[in-house]
């Protein structure tokens, strides 16, 4: 077991842990104005659209070079977007992507 990274995570800790307390310390903190409350509601799923983009379009080769590529699972994540908005179902649209993924790996395509 390495224990090279405990010191940051120690350190994202004390950086993140003001802002998940905040809301709990200050009195009235769940009162702010409904732009900037729909606008921190779009934080967490923005973050994790721009991982999941990187994850899905970019390739890194052998020599360490970045280039995009469209697989499998670009067309697996656009089937769970066209699920989620037909059926109004994220646990389908995720289990319909990730199927198609294992089907098209074993079969070798992807």
């Amino acid at each position: 077991m390495s224990v090279e990274l405990v010191g940051l995570a120690l350190l994202m800790a004390a950086v993140t842990y003001p802002a998940r307390a905040i809301p709990l310390l200050l009195p009235g903190f769940d009162r702010l104005p409904r732009v900037v409350d729909e606008y921190l509601r779009l934080i967490g799923p923005g973050v994790l659209a721009a991982l999941a983009a990187v994850n899905v379009l970019v390739v890194v080769d052998a020599d360490g070079s970045d280039r995009l590529e469209a697989g499998i699972e670009l067309v697996a994540v656009l089937v769970c977007i066209g699920v989620v908005a037909w059926r109004r179902s994220l646990l389908l649209g995720l289990l319909l992507a990730v199927g198609l993924v294992a089907v098209a790996r074993a079969l070798g395509m992807g």
